[in-house]
């Protein structure tokens, strides 16, 4: 099922055009790999998809079924006051606050929704400390939790990694493929970790002003000249 078409979409700020002619969809299952050079447009890309930014000219569809709620997204730049006194927990929960409607609490759903990604992310035990005690990689790892209770479909990540060593970035990276495929939570994300993020992704767009190649993992190694393309899926 496709979730969001563009066509012919050209995205930018202060009507300045980074990215133009992007003709892409984004399905139902897709765990999507977005490499590209700093300043190529991606990060411009999911702002505009997540509708930050507006897209300066082109389509953007989006399936009924990806209503606000449906999409997560965590930035590059975390705007997290460390300070802020709250628990983890209450940081994981304050994702669900765009489908809380009319009511003042949060439903038994919502609070098992972030239970288990606590769980899933390992952090479970972190539940009832300050964020403001937790260091810099749980503290990631709580601000993705969040990320992850506010999507029902569609999660975006913009180098969501690159602070955390390289154990932890692997491990990251198994768990999101195991929502991915669990859970069917579709998965674009940012990296210019291209060697992990290729292991674990199953499509592969490579921006560059605009789509220079859309694909799978195989298909991008055998265009890069790489050898060692046996061991993909």
């Amino acid at each position: 099922m496709k979730l969001i078409t563009c066509e012919k979409l050209r995205v930018g700020y202060d009507n300045k055009t980074v990215l133009k002619n992007v003709n892409l969809t984004i399905e139902a299952g897709d765990f999507i790999g977005i490499f590209g050079a700093n300043g190529s447009g991606k990060s411009t890309l999911i702002k505009t998809l997540v509708k930050l930014l507006p897209p300066l000219s082109g389509k953007i569809k989006y399936d009924p079924s990806v209503k606000h709620s449906a999409i997560g997204y965590l930035p590059q730049e975390i705007k997290a006051n460390p300070d802020f006194p709250a628990t983890a927990y209450e940081v994981v929960i304050s994702g669900c606050v765009n489908r809380l409607g009319l009511r003042a609490i949060y439903n038994k759903e919502e609070r098992n929704l972030a239970i288990r990604y606590m769980t899933i992310l390992g952090i479970d035990d972190l539940r009832n400390k300050s964020f403001k005690e937790l260091s810099g990689g749980e503290r990631q790892k709580v601000l993705l939790a969040r990320a992850l209770v506010s999507c029902e479909k569609i999660l975006f990540l913009d180098e969501p990694f690159n602070a955390l060593d390289e154990r932890t970035r692997e491990q990251l990276y198994r768990t999101l493929s195991e929502i991915n495929k669990l859970y069917g939570v579709s998965i674009v994300m940012i990296s210019h970790d291209n060697e992990t993020t290729i292991k674990y992704v199953n499509r592969i767009i490579e921006i560059d002003g605009t789509i220079k190649f859309d694909g799978t993992p195989k298909e991008y190694l055998k265009k890069e000249g790489a050898v060692n393309v046996s061991n993909m899926a």
